[in-house]
């Protein structure tokens, strides 16, 4: 939903523009792909962190466990 109302907002923004300045569609069309890039780039960064984030938990747990499996008697 964000998203969404994100990028009509800035086509809102970029029609008002046109109307005003009597460039249709150009500022219409620059601000709402303006938008969509921003949040495509904003999904992919998020997405790239939790990844890293995931796969640091992921080793952690990886080699507390080979420690583990040392230590145990046998």
């Amino acid at each position: 939903m964000d998203v969404a109302l994100t990028v009509a907002l800035f086509f809102g923004i970029g029609a008002a523009l046109d109307h005003w300045l009597g460039t249709t569609p150009w500022f219409m069309i620059g601000l709402t792909l303006l938008a969509s890039i921003g949040f495509f780039y904003s999904f992919k960064f998020q997405y790239t962190a939790r990844m890293e984030q995931l796969e640091a938990e992921r080793a952690e747990r990886s080699r507390t466990a080979g420690t583990a499996a040392r230590k145990a008697p046998r």
